[in-house]
């Protein structure tokens, strides 16, 4: 019984040696690094072609529910903080420095070695060998030899032997250093990402007491479970600071909300500077700032730009960005369809205010400001191919030469101020608008209108969608309003309609005035959404109105192949009518009547368009800017990076690793010295070996077998 014990345990004892050395044997592979490192690229794949930390609702409105929800718990949309890719990362190190432990002695001895013990028989194998009779004694040939190796910069090692002598030299043994060193590089980047990423964050909220922050409020009033401790190693995070403010704690975006860092001083924006080119984009970027030191109470006024931080106590200040500061506005309210009487709302940005609209709640949340707005008011440039050599020649010049070359010419204009704000109904919906202040000049042309741009998006996700209202001659949207005002009162229509019928027909043609009075009113009722169509298309419930309106009338009414000269019929009226309705508006309010020119066509043109567009504004009024007083705010990148040491000097190793193994060619010589015939001089065998065979080494073979075999030592 006790030997049939024993012999158990010797048995589970070699199996579990067997299974531990077959564990050591895969991690220190290179097979197994390669596969992690092929999983860390396809990972970084996803991580560039997925916007990463990008609001829930963005991935639901790209991917789906089912699929947003999948790859959120896969968390690849936060990639490179996620617990999988550190874990891989982890293994990459340890597979990586495993594999350098199991080969650096091999490399180290070899590096050593001369291997002068090879065989003369040997020689034979090697495709650059050579023999010559040497007229001097073996052990003299091999002192000469060894001594014209050395000043070549070979290494050199003679050995006796009984038979002769052996002259063995190496040259480039700095090629094998290489490989330790491009490993090395690979295993200390990889501990300097650790460091510097999220691996110390989730560590303390793994074992620690630590976690994320998915609420709302005051900093101030966040618990302690949420805050970093100012001695926290390493992290990386934004802070905000206003103009006039100061804060000291970062916040360090993790999935499912924040962390907040406590940082050892505070943060004071004394001023916030930006300067812009000529074409409105900006040029620099700068803060100054006055950094409180909490231990010392130092106050240390510095100046933060992009590309120039400044450091404290170990934490790096970057210029991330810059955002508004609690700037005050006073919007102006204004109905788009009904007579309701203006009326002004003033906030702060980032504040809300109640509106009520009868029994209708909603509230009106300031969102941004921007004072500057750069847009590239280009146009795309036409390549036509039978304009002669000249315009060919104009458009080889658009698409050689540097890479920004693009066939849309670049034409960046500060376009004004501009307001964003939301309107959240009672059951918490909102739509986001955003309101430019000044009428923005499309083109250049002469007789071009400016016109307001009103945008709306559904969701944060969505691109802005913008309704042009052309400016009217007083540079206001007034007449564009009034006139929409008049579209909905059917006796101002009436009217428009006798005066166009009025001057179109002569009196004494009175059959064909009521012909085009009908034809007439019809058009503006179907335009003004009064006259609702079986089966045509509307908006919220409401019959359709605007172009709309009127395309389906013809399509319900009209035959296909006497569509389109109907349709510029009516179309024709109904310019006119609208025109006639114009000037009555601008005549009722006081204002001079539009001029006959072609602004005023062009004015039409754009109006015809907006009020037709007018009917999808998801809202009954909308706000524009009317006065601001802006408060900057600066977006600081604090960062405590211990690892970016390690990384550069990683990055050094990379690049003389890979210098060494491409740059650095290995050669191994050995030359056989035995006594020659009849005891006179010597007989010489000569070998060299290569890492790789190139004409370098083919050239060099020549010139040693030439020096040393035939008497030129």
């Amino acid at each position: 019984m006790s030997t049939d014990t024993t012999e158990f345990d010797r048995s589970s004892s070699s199996v579990g040696d067997g299974v531990g050395k077959g564990l050591l044997e895969l991690l220190s592979s290179m097979r197994f690094a390669i596969s992690l490192l092929t999983v860390i690229c396809i990972a970084s794949v996803i991580g560039t072609v997925i916007k990463q930390a990008e609001p829930a609702v963005n991935y639901v409105n790209q991917f789906g529910p089912f699929w947003a929800q999948l790859f959120g718990q896969l968390n690849l949309f936060t990639v490179y903080s996620a617990w999988w890719f550190l874990v891989i990362l982890a293994f990459l190190v340890l597979s990586t420095s495993l594999c350098i432990a199991r080969n650096t002695p091999k490399i180290l001895v070899d590096v050593r070695a001369y291997k002068e013990n090879i065989r003369e028989q040997s020689f034979r194998a090697f495709p650059h060998r050579a023999q010559a009779d040497v007229g001097v004694p073996a052990h003299q040939a091999a002192q000469d030899f060894g001594q014209a190796l050395r000043q070549g910069g070979w290494k050199v090692k003679l050995q006796q032997r009984e038979q002769g002598w052996m002259v063995a030299a190496k040259k480039g043994a700095a090629n094998k250093l290489g490989y330790i060193a491009a490993h090395s590089a690979i295993v200390m980047v990889c501990i300097g990402g650790l460091l510097d990423g999220d691996l110390m964050v989730r560590m303390q909220m793994w074992w620690g007491d630590k976690a994320v922050f998915s609420g709302a409020g005051m900093i101030a009033d966040v618990p302690a479970q949420y805050r970093l401790s100012p001695s926290n190693p390493t992290f990386r995070g934004n802070i905000l600071v206003g103009e006039g403010t100061h804060s000291s704690t970062a916040l360090l975006a993790q999935p499912g909300g924040v962390v907040l860092q406590e940082l050892p001083f505070s943060i004071e924006l004394r001023k916030f500077i930006v300067e812009y080119y000529s074409t409105g984009m900006p040029k620099l970027f700068a803060s100054e700032i006055v950094i409180h030191d909490k231990q010392t109470g130092e106050a240390i006024e510095k100046r933060v730009e992009v590309n120039h931080p400044v450091r404290h106590r170990g934490i790096d200040i970057f210029q991330s960005g810059f955002d508004d500061g609690g700037s005050r506005v006073t919007l102006r309210a204004i109905a788009m369809g009904a007579p309701v009487a203006p009326f002004e709302v003033s906030g702060v940005i980032g504040g809300s205010t109640p509106l009520s609209n009868g029994n209708e709640q909603m509230t009106l949340e300031f969102s941004g400001l921007r004072v500057i707005n750069v847009e590239n008011l280009g146009k795309t440039v036409n390549d036509p191919r039978q304009e002669g050599e000249s315009r060919m020649a104009h458009a080889l010049d658009q698409r050689m030469g540097a890479a920004n070359k693009t066939t849309t010419r670049k034409d960046l204009r500060n376009v004004g101020p501009s307001v964003s704000y939301k309107l959240r109904d009672a059951a918490g919906q909102a739509r986001e608008y955003n309101n430019y202040m000044l009428p923005v000049l499309l083109d250049d042309q002469p007789d071009t209108v400016p016109i307001f741009l009103l945008g709306v998006r559904e969701t944060p996700a969505d691109e802005f969608q913008y309704l042009r209202i052309p400016a009217d001659p007083e540079g206001t949207k007034q007449t564009f309003l009034l006139t929409r005002q008049a579209l909905q009162d059917e006796g101002l229509r009436n009217e428009a309609v006798n005066r166009y019928v009025r001057q179109a027909i002569p009196a004494h043609r009175s059959d064909m005035a009521s012909q085009l009075s009908a034809s007439a009113q019809r058009a503006l009722a179907l335009y003004a959404g009064a006259e609702p169509q079986p089966g045509g298309s509307g908006v919220n419930g409401k019959p359709a109105a605007g172009l709309q309106a009127i395309s389906d009338f013809m399509e319900a009414n009209v035959p296909q192949d006497e569509r389109e000269k109907a349709s510029e019929v009516l179309i024709r009226i109904l310019n006119g009518v609208l025109f006639e309705l114009v000037q009555m508006s601008r005549q009722k309010a006081g204002l001079p009547p539009l001029e006959s020119s072609q602004k005023t066509q062009n004015f039409m043109a754009q109006a015809v368009l907006s009020w037709s567009d007018a009917g999808f504004y998801p809202a009954p009024m909308t706000f524009e800017l009317k006065d601001f007083e802006q408060v900057q705010a600066s977006v600081f990148q604090v960062a405590r990076a211990p690892g970016r040491n390690v990384v550069y000097l990683g990055c050094l190793l990379l690049i003389v690793g890979i210098f060494a193994m491409l740059y650095v060619r290995e050669r191994r010589l050995w030359i056989w010295l035995e006594p020659g015939a009849n005891g006179q001089g010597s007989r010489a065998s000569m070998a060299l070996s290569s890492n790789r065979k190139t004409l370098d080494g083919d050239k060099e073979f020549e010139h040693l077998k030439s020096r040393l075999l035939q008497g030129t030592i």
